[in-house]
């Protein structure tokens, strides 16, 4: 991982030296070791998941940590750091993508514990769902049941792909962000993706380009508390263009980062981008890195 940053903002057990640089483009970039590496390396994952993927058909339970006391102390005291600096003290809920379901967090969720993070869990939205705002509303009593379990105030959201639109609805549009702390996407069409004209399904057409559903998360979000990072790639295979994985609303106060040579189902796995997913839940990313997929 190569960030760009400010000197002595990155913990140093998940980064390297500060460098600069650009995207290649063209020919050249194609043809780069780290985008070829990348698209093995999404070959080989998108094999794996989809062995993985009959695992991850219910929604994974909370487990709470023994060291967790909620009680009547404030949030902030009723969550311990586990031994990673690291680690965060609220929980963090992994939402996955369009016809897909946990298990392509399998990876992210160990590396995330691995990093001290004590509570982490993911939840699985119905594959017949037709619509972002209803399941947006699905999400929001999902992380109010967490809360009571946990006796936190507020979570984390980790949402890849369309569980990303779907976060990001219910904290811009449903009063989320009175929940989520910190909300982080991982090759989300916030801008939608060409890709979407080609499946005529009601819930697809709301990933299209100036769908009403998009001029909707661009209408004003003034007071909105939950911080967003927007992690995209220029290896996405779905989010056309790859620059639609950014979110640039004004009010929102978005960070966005690329990831070069790694590709759309790939970004869960990527350790670079666990290594950003833990510094920016953890409150240590404020600058706009800039991830190599062969960090």
């Amino acid at each position: 991982m190569s960030p760009i940053s400010d000197p002595g903002t990155e913990p140093a057990s998940h980064t390297r030296r500060p460098t600069t640089g650009t995207p290649r483009g063209g020919l050249r970039g194609l043809c780069s070791r780290a985008t070829l590496a990348g698209g093995l390396t999404e070959l080989a994952w998108v094999g794996a998941h989809a062995l993985l993927y009959p695992l991850g058909s219910r929604t994974e339970p909370l487990w709470l940590d023994s060291r967790v006391r909620p009680g009547g102390q404030p949030p902030a005291a009723r969550a311990l750091f586990a031994a990673d600096p690291l680690a965060a003290r609220i929980p963090v809920l992994l939402v996955h993508g369009l016809i897909d379901n946990r298990s392509v967090f399998t990876v992210m969720r160990r590396s995330l514990r691995r990093r001290g993070f004590a509570q982490v869990c993911s939840w699985n939205y119905s594959p017949l769902s037709h619509d972002v705002a209803r399941a947006a509303a699905d999400l929001g009593r999902h992380i109010e049941r967490i809360c009571e379990q946990t006796g936190h105030e507020r979570v984390h959201v980790v949402g890849h792909s369309l569980g990303g639109l779907i976060a990001r609805y219910h904290v811009q549009r449903q009063g989320g962000d009175r929940r989520v702390e910190s909300l982080v996407t991982l090759g989300t069409p916030h801008r939608g993706s060409l890709w979407a004209h080609v499946m005529p399904t009601p819930l697809v057409r709301q990933l299209r380009p100036g769908s009403p559903l998009l001029a909707e998360l661009a209408e004003p979000a003034p007071g909105c508390r939950t911080s967003l990072t927007a992690i995209y790639s220029n290896l996405d295979e779905m989010v056309v263009p790859t620059a639609s994985g950014r979110c640039d609303h004004p009010d929102l106060a978005a960070r966005n980062v690329l990831v070069e040579g790694v590709g759309h189902m790939s970004l869960p796995i990527h350790r670079g981008v666990a290594d950003e997913v833990a510094a920016t839940l953890a409150g240590l990313r404020r600058a706009r890195p800039v991830l190599s997929a062969v960090a």
